[in-house]
């Protein structure tokens, strides 16, 4: 699918008619961004089924241009952010770049694009960054219904807060994706929050019986379930419960661009 306001914008940057001291245009036609006086890019990390290994989306990730700075992770950029404002720059920055990246290759289908937010915009809850966001995607006419934003893992107490930017995001057109460590944590985010998925860092500790309980209530719900390990336990209970499951490849496996 060919995006009309997305290429004209990429060939304005590309001639200096939109210019940018943040945004430039690489020999590849990459959209890199500028901040705290280094130039970021993005890798993605494939999204497959767990039974096919179909490829069903990508997650977007920052990735430093420099030699010297590829391989750092996200927060090593935002230990250079004064302020709560900075922060929410950067992390609108790498989600905008990433979104351009991913939409300009004609390709992708009907695949869609996660994207983290990071934890410290959480502080900064009386900002309307959905519309923020919503606003940049519609002035490039990029599809907000194939963007997957993925909220940090949060205690009880800020609970309040996620809710509130979940909400947010949801008024404003984006489906919603919530972190969580462990398998078990599933029933009070279901408890809580309204979402469309849930990321669990880590399968540890958690039975076969464990996972066929929350990932029952999580079919029920039509919540889908992403994770990082492919196990035995967890094909069991998929396989039970109907759930849809999908695993996000690491690091190793991601690509710095996505074939056109």
């Amino acid at each position: 699918m060919s995006y009309p306001a997305l290429n004209a914008y990429l060939e304005r940057l590309a001639t200096g008619e939109a210019p940018s001291s943040s945004l430039r245009l690489s020999g590849d036609g990459e959209v890199q961004g500028h901040i705290f006086n280094c130039w970021l890019g993005s890798a993605f990390h494939p999204i497959r089924e767990l039974g096919s290994g179909e490829i069903s989306g990508y997650a977007g990730r920052v990735r430093g241009v420099a030699e010297e700075d590829r391989g750092l992770p996200i927060w090593t950029y935002l230990d250079g952010a004064a302020s709560d404002d900075e922060s929410v720059a950067l992390d609108r920055l790498c989600r905008t770049l990433h979104a351009i990246n991913f939409f300009r290759n004609a390709g992708q289908g009907a695949h869609t694009l996660h994207l983290n937010v990071h934890d410290r915009l959480l502080s900064a809850v009386s900002s309307n960054h959905g519309m923020a966001f919503r606003r940049i995607l519609d002035s490039l006419g990029l599809p907000l219904d194939r963007i997957v934003l993925q909220l940090p893992a949060v205690n009880a107490r800020q609970n309040w807060m996620l809710n509130y930017v979940a909400d947010n995001y949801r008024r404003n057109g984006f489906r919603i994706s919530v972190k969580v460590a462990t398998a078990l944590q599933l029933p009070s985010v279901f408890g809580h929050a309204r979402v469309d998925s849930v990321r669990i860092a880590s399968l540890h500790g958690a039975t076969a019986a464990d996972l066929t309980n929350v990932l029952a209530q999580a079919a029920a719900l039509n919540v889908d379930i992403l994770v990082k390990d492919d196990t035995p336990a967890l094909r069991e209970a998929a396989a039970r419960t109907g759930a849809q499951v999908r695993l996000q490849e690491n690091a190793g496996r991601s690509v710095d661009r996505l074939a056109a």
